[in-house]
């Protein structure tokens, strides 16, 4: 059977594109079902459920208020609060993304764009189909909580966006992620992709042919998700995120995985990175107005957040270095397998005996000096964040605009314990675009989109920021403090390192400056920090050479980018 996903929409896209796309929705108008309840006929709006296929379900809550969705949570058994007034839940043995349970249907509108790898499997229609049918009728019976809002700051490139859920809290962990319609475009929404999420269900694997109990599958021409046997929350914002990353090409944006802030020059800065490098950490100045810690559009206008709030890892979390998030968690943040004091229900964030990928979420008002409106200006100053378990990148290098698309396609960084599934331990990894398994076109092509964006914007500065290992790989060295971290960031923002002599790193090439206020010197050149200076170069060399083999894959690449990699020879 085929779901009726309604009518087309047409203000979404240019016109020429408009014959591409489905809308998921139709109007929620007049739509209603009919219960007996205490002996009385009652009248419960299922605002176009039935436009999925979704029937003979229980109450159906949509857009409740926070207050509301941790109280139905709390009844329901889901979480418990903990002593600053934030929700808590435990996400059972699916603490991170489960990247190899996610699946894109192959079908004829997308098939040949897609970049099809270990990121992008295929599925079939009919599988999807399928696994679809059983969620409609997992669902039967049971109430329903929607949230219907927005992605994308920018009206102009604003996309609706519905999610259906199984459980209280994870709809109040869409209602702070994602922006919330007023009261006048509540009455009007209608969605441009929809995510259903019934954590209960799980799935065959012989049956389904799918890998585990657990599926997430995209379907980009209904525009429509479905994920079964997680309940991470991570799996639904994901899931938006790499709709967003499809479709905004299509517009122009260029869609990046990264964080964004506005200076106290008044200048937007982008900080790209992959999950546990510090995007969240490093975006939340106190010194600066955040525009968003995760997923931004770089249109022709300008930057603008896809969200409206944050996901912040929490492991180790302190007061003293990230004032700002640990503010933010109180009543109304969601918090994911945080470790909690049995008597005083206070959390314990340095214990990670359930995963190191503990999680609080939040919207970005949460953030005292947060921009109200998420969007900036064109970025005057990109870093490039990579946690080097190697220990032999230097904590702070410019790049010349070659190198900066040599290292936004390499996307270099260590996968950090906790954010994948079976990650345990920091795993020397490549990621294009610092988020390959997120983006379902080839990396060439929001390479060059980027570009093309530091074509048009020449003042544009780039800055590779090591804020993994120093003096040793891991299990040797030690992490690059934060405080210094901080001190380099604040020292490209303010125009200190416009001033300062480089010099060429002899193996990586990247410009590393000689001085920074507030850093010691002696840890600009990485080589100091090892005790063997021979065992360095040969380290050093390694992770040379493991750029080299990445990058064989980009065989159409420019030669000026090409030769702006390491020295392996």
């Amino acid at each position: 059977m085929m779901v009726n996903l309604g009518t087309q929409k047409t203000s979404f896209f240019h016109p020429s594109q408009t014959n591409l796309l489905l809308s998921t929705q139709a109007s929620y108008s007049g739509n209603a079902t009919l219960e007996k309840d205490s002996e009385e006929a009652i009248i419960r709006p299922s605002y176009g459920l039935e436009n999925l296929g979704i029937h003979n379900i229980g109450r159906v809550y949509r857009n409740l208020p926070v207050a509301q969705l941790v109280e139905h949570a709390l009844i329901r058994g889901e979480g418990t609060l903990v002593d600053n007034g934030a929700l808590l839940v435990e996400t059972g043995q699916y603490t991170g993304r489960s990247p190899n349970d996610r699946f894109i249907v192959k079908e004829s509108s997308s098939e040949a764009e897609i970049d099809w790898n270990q990121h992008n499997v295929a599925i079939s229609e009919a599988k999807f189909n399928q696994l679809y049918q059983k969620v409609i009728a997992y669902l039967q019976g049971r109430d329903i909580y929607i949230f219907d809002g927005y992605v994308g700051a920018d009206t102009n490139y604003r996309c609706g966006v519905r999610i259906v859920n199984e459980l209280a809290s994870q709809n109040l962990f869409v209602h702070q992620l994602f922006i919330r319609p007023s009261p006048e475009e509540l009455n009007h929404h209608q969605a441009d992709f929809t995510v259903i999420a019934v954590p209960g269900l799980q799935g065959d694997p012989q049956r389904d042919d799918i890998r585990s109990e657990a599926f997430i599958v995209v379907h980009l021409q209904k525009r429509l998700v479905i994920i079964g046997g997680s309940r991470y929350s991570g799996e639904i914002k994901k899931s938006v995120f790499l709709m967003m990353n499809y479709f905004m090409t299509k517009r122009d944006v260029l869609p990046m995985h990264g964080a964004a802030n506005i200076d106290k020059r008044g200048h937007t800065n982008l900080f790209f990175g992959l999950s546990g490098t510090g995007k969240t950490t490093l975006s939340a100045d106190p010194d600066c107005r955040l525009i968003g810690d995760d997923e931004h559009g770089w249109s022709e206008s300008g930057l603008f957040n896809f969200e409206g709030g944050c996901y912040a890892k929490t492991i180790r979390l302190s007061q003293e270095h990230e004032p700002q998030i640990w503010a933010a968690i109180k009543f109304g943040t969601l918090l994911e397998n945080v470790i909690v004091d049995p008597e005083t229900q206070i959390p314990d964030y340095d214990d990670g005996r359930l995963t190191e990928n503990t999680r609080a979420a939040y919207p970005l008002r949460y953030i005292p000096n947060c921009s109200t409106s998420a969007m900036g200006s064109h970025p005057k100053t990109i870093f490039f964040l990579t946690a080097d378990a190697f220990g032999v990148l230097p904590p702070i290098a410019k790049l010349t605009k070659e190198q900066a698309m040599y290292h936004f396609l390499a996307g270099y960084t260590s996968k950090l314990a906790g954010t994948e599934r079976d990650i345990t331990a920091p795993q020397a990894t490549f990621s294009a675009c610092f988020g390959q398994c997120f983006f379902p076109l080839s990396p060439t092509v929001y390479a060059e989109m980027l570009g093309k964006r530091l074509d048009q914007h020449h003042e544009t500065n780039v800055f590779l920021i090591n804020t993994g290992w120093s003096g040793g790989p891991y299990g040797v060295g030690h992490r690059i403090a934060i405080k210094h971290t901080r001190a380099m960031v604040t020292a490209a923002l303010n125009g200190q390192l416009d001033q300062v002599k480089y010099h060429p790193h002899p193996i990586f090439k990247v410009l590393v400056p000689e001085k920074v206020t507030g850093v010691p010197h002696r840890i600009l050149d990485p080589q100091n920090t090892w005790d063997d200076a021979e065992a360095y170069q040969q380290q050093a060399l390694e992770l040379a050479y493991r750029f080299e083999a990445n990058f064989q894959q980009f065989k159409d690449v420019p030669a000026d980018i090409m030769s702006a990699g390491p020295v392996v020879g």
